[in-house]
């Protein structure tokens, strides 16, 4: 046989794959991507694991009974864990100065709870149970991606958008034992349903997030937001459209306030879950108190001075600028709407720290931005810098910070 021959076999295999990959429904084709994220994301982890386990690594989160599912759940899944076994303290912990110290009232429900039922029915270990969770509702977020850009930028850019969600820097969170995935999920849901106008089908999945992360009040920004585009169509906006909004965004904007509230009524303490989240923050600047759109300069600030200030105020700009563009056409004014609600929310109340790339994935529907899908050039080298970026990420989270 020729060298041109023994060449030609691994392109033909190739174009044998393009071409089993194409006749699959969208939905096989998503499930797919998934699958193959979660086999290298599964082996990077266990990879991980195993050296850390062989070297001695010291585990920035602690475990009496190292395994592979509880190095899936460090972190944040010792609080769900605690939620979902003992619930949430009645007495919120203080330290010698009496300042309110970390604890489960900055985690939400939804998570723990549906684990806790999984554990209860099947038996498992909350780790383990957790992982599945997370993983199942990972699989339903990015079909739930798919089919809100696939209308909107066609079947090409929806598919890479879902490329680039399942194979991102931080993908792995999609499968430890995280609420993120079923947050995603929520919020896809609920984003899919604002673009399709049935605004009042959002409330139950709004209602679900905001019981399961906090930001939903991006969403009811974002109804605010259609509410004035829409009036502008004049008699093409009904009426009955117009009164759904308005209720759907109340309704959102209220359970996404609702939290704090019970957090005060359980633990007498007004401002148990703000005092509660600043915990978090003491460790980067200090006992500060909260204003809101001021913890980015705070951050950039301390540490880069000036130079920070400007930093944030560049980067606001860019945010911007990228929501403007002609190439996002498809994807307004809903989802351009949620984004610009979303990146507000962030710049509002949250401290930028190595949690940030995480708390950005609720805005993977700009990937479906077809100028991604068009150049193949900048397609192929997010999806490279995802991979890499991959156990980089899952050291340095797992074993310097947190992620």
């Amino acid at each position: 046989m020729t060298s041109g021959g023994v060449a030609q076999r691994p392109r033909a295999l190739l174009l044998r794959l393009s071409a089993l990959f194409s006749s699959l429904p969208p939905w096989g084709q998503v499930l797919l991507i998934w699958a193959a994220s979660r086999v290298l994301t599964t082996a990077l982890l266990g990879a991980v694991f195993a050296v850390a386990t062989r070297a001695g690594w010291t585990f920035a989160s602690y475990r009496t009974d190292p395994s592979f599912f509880t190095f899936s759940g460090s972190w944040d899944s010792s609080f769900y864990r605690q939620i979902a076994l003992q619930g949430y303290p009645a007495e919120l912990p203080t330290d010698a100065a009496g300042n309110i110290e970390p604890n489960a009232w900055a985690f939400l429900p939804f998570f723990p709870w549906l684990t806790r039922g999984i554990v209860a029915v099947t038996g498992l270990d909350f780790y383990v149970a957790g992982v599945l969770v997370a993983t199942l509702f990972g699989a339903l977020a990015a079909l739930m991606l798919h089919r809100l850009l696939a209308p909107r930028v066609g079947a090409s850019s929806a598919l890479w958008a879902v490329a680039l969600f399942c194979f991102g820097p931080l993908s792995f969170i999609l499968q430890v034992a995280y609420a993120e995935s079923l947050y995603l999920f929520l919020i896809f849901a609920s984003l899919g349903l604002m673009m399709a106008r049935r605004y009042l089908l959002m409330i139950p999945f709004a209602v679900l997030a905001a019981f399961t992360r906090p930001g939903v009040l991006a969403l009811s920004l974002a109804l605010a937001i259609m509410l004035v585009v829409r009036w502008r169509e004049g008699s093409r906006f009904a009426w009955r459209e117009r009164w759904a909004v308005v209720v759907a965004g109340l309704t959102i904007a209220a359970v996404g306030l609702a939290w704090p509230l019970v957090a005060g009524a359980v633990t007498g303490v007004h401002d148990a879950y703000l005092q509660t989240e600043l915990s978090w923050w003491t460790g980067f600047v200090g006992r500060v108190e909260f204003v809101p759109l001021t913890p980015w300069f705070l951050m950039a600030g301390k540490y880069l001075g000036l130079a920070g200030i400007l930093l944030i105020l560049i980067l606001a700009d860019g945010f911007g600028w990228w929501l403007s563009r002609r190439s996002l056409h498809p994807l307004r004014p809903e989802i351009v709407a949620y984004s610009a609600s979303y990146g507000l929310y962030l710049v509002a109340v949250f401290l930028p720290q190595q949690s940030l790339l995480r708390l950005l994935m609720p805005l993977a529907p700009l990937l479906g931005d077809p100028a991604i899908a068009r150049s193949k050039t900048l397609r192929r080298t997010l999806l490279g810098a995802g991979i890499v970026l991959q156990p980089a990420a899952i050291v340095l989270l797992w074993f310097i910070g947190y992620p």
